[in-house]
């Protein structure tokens, strides 16, 4: 008799997991697979749900279902890479909290001022689950704290090291140099290359109209710049290969976004925002930029009111939730572009600049220091920062890719 109870009981207890993997199953076989990876599979809709959620977060309006065809096959690789990297940290058991989401979702959303439940609310309105950018961050924060926690101590950056990069700027800085910012979409045959070309028309359409390049570069890129927008810093053509020198050299103007540069691995999307002739003057500056999100002009000018110095702004900022503050320290005058150069070059060293419209919102740049004739060199501390990041993020880099060539990766 207890037999059979107990026997009931199990049955009872395992009906809501088998009618869950039953549910699962069905809504598998309506939508299609389009890969398994792992035993794990990754559904057409999943696809679908990750190429709006690309394309939205490039542009403010909503994409076609041409647009989202371009960049399905894009959306399709990064899936496959996240879930690549959760199987991984779940060995570690890294664990992502959820206001560690939110609070990553409200960065995202702080130029429009609405938050995270409110970032959430847009998606939904473009018909985009939020889960799918909720899981995107899920997986950024846990591997990124998994290879920090694997591998950052153990980067060694030696003074050395340091003094050599130090003089290969110093010597990059005699020639032409250009400021470059890249976007890369792995690719790494021939039919996988076709599906890039697309995307990277797709994804050129929206930053023509005004979408955000470091935005994009974080979200998409394959390239360890991602994690600074795409940003390559000042480079030589020497510095970069051949295909893409080649394709800065011949670009008419600057700044400029480039077409689509086809490579062995996969496509190209460079943004040349500066261009500067060896030895020429420079001027650098430590800014700290006040924003406000509200996009009301009594915030950022009662704000305003209360800072006395430089020093100020940070504390100031942090009183209320409608401002940000950002230290931008070191800056060569030439990457704020035209009218950030301007505004700045008006203004006395400790004070503000005038208010100028940012993203949905209001911003003003305090000038904390200014160094005219200054050599366009990083500092050594920066530079070795850079060096540390550039290893790490190479390491990254290395680390998902034997993911990928140990992993069971069946494309449907």
């Amino acid at each position: 008799m207890l037999r059979a109870v107990m026997m009931a009981a199990l049955v009872a207890m395992s009906a809501p997991v088998a009618l869950a993997q039953a549910a699962e199953e069905n809504r598998l076989q309506l939508e299609g697979i389009a890969a398994i990876v792992n035993d794990k599979p990754i559904s057409y809709s999943d696809v679908r749900q990750r190429a709006r959620l690309l394309l939205l977060t490039l542009g403010r309006q909503a994409p076609s279902q041409e647009q989202v065809q371009q960049i399905t096959g894009q959306a399709l690789e990064q899936l496959i890479d996240e879930r690549l990297q959760l199987d991984r940290v779940a060995e570690f058991e890294v664990k992502v909290e959820p206001a560690e989401i939110d609070a990553q979702m409200s960065d995202m959303a702080t130029e429009s001022g609405v938050g995270a439940e409110g970032l959430r609310q847009q998606l939904q309105s473009a018909g985009v689950n939020p889960v799918s950018l909720e899981e995107q961050i899920r997986a950024d924060i846990a591997w990124n704290r998994l290879m920090s926690g694997l591998y950052g101590s153990r980067i060694r950056v030696s003074e050395s090291q340091v003094d050599d990069q130090m003089n290969r700027l110093r010597t990059a800085s005699k020639k032409t140099q250009f400021r470059v910012s890249e976007i890369f979409l792995y690719a790494p045959d021939p039919e996988t290359r076709v599906e890039a070309l697309k995307a990277a028309d797709s994804i050129i359409a929206q930053l023509n109209q005004g979408a955000d390049f470091r935005v994009a570069a974080q979200r998409i890129s394959s390239a360890p710049t991602a994690a600074t927008g795409g940003d390559m810093g000042w480079v030589t053509a020497d510095d970069m290969p051949d295909a893409l020198s080649a394709a800065v050299l011949a670009s008419p103007t600057v700044p400029a976004l480039l077409k689509p540069v086809e490579v062995e691995s996969g496509v190209y999307i460079l943004q040349v925002s500066a261009k500067r002739e060896p030895s020429q003057p420079t001027t650098k500056v430590d800014l700290k930029r006040l924003v406000t999100t509200d996009a009301k002009e009594e915030t950022l000018t009662e704000a305003m009111s209360r800072i006395k110095t430089c020093a100020d702004v940070n504390s100031v900022a942090n009183s209320r939730s409608a401002l940000r503050a950002q230290d931008l320290t070191d800056i060569d005058i030439v990457e704020l572009g035209p009218e950030g150069r301007d505004l700045v070059l008006a203004t006395e060293v400790g004070k503000p600049t005038e208010v100028f419209a940012v993203g949905g919102g209001l911003a003003v740049m305090y000038v904390c220091r200014r160094e005219d004739g200054a050599e366009a060199l990083p500092s050594k501390e920066d530079l070795k920062n850079s060096i540390k990041a550039r290893e790490l993020n190479m390491i990254s880099e290395r680390e998902l890719r034997n993911s990928r060539r140990d992993a069971t990766i069946i494309y449907r």
